[in-house]
């Protein structure tokens, strides 16, 4: 973080939308944020998101590389029993 405010490169938690994303640049007052996993960028209030702790890092790159596991092995989607 710099100035308070998130750097390039930082996971942070945005309340907005409930979700998790790492910053990959600033757009005008806004940050773009990006899914873990990839995907599309959303803007978010540099002031409203917050950095994550390390125990909701490890859970939310866990959950990363679960979905992109389900998603190589063509099962996005299916539940397995």
């Amino acid at each position: 973080m710099t100035d308070g405010h998130p750097a390039v490169g930082d996971t942070v938690h945005d309340p907005a939308r409930d979700r998790v994303g790492m910053v990959m640049g600033h757009v005008g007052p806004y940050l773009q944020l990006r899914p873990l996993a990839g995907g599309r960028e959303w803007d978010a209030d540099p002031n409203r998101v917050r950095p994550l702790t390390p125990a909701e890092l490890l859970s939310a790159r866990v959950s990363e590389a679960n979905t992109r596991s389900r998603t190589a092995l063509g099962l996005r989607g299916r539940l397995i029993a």
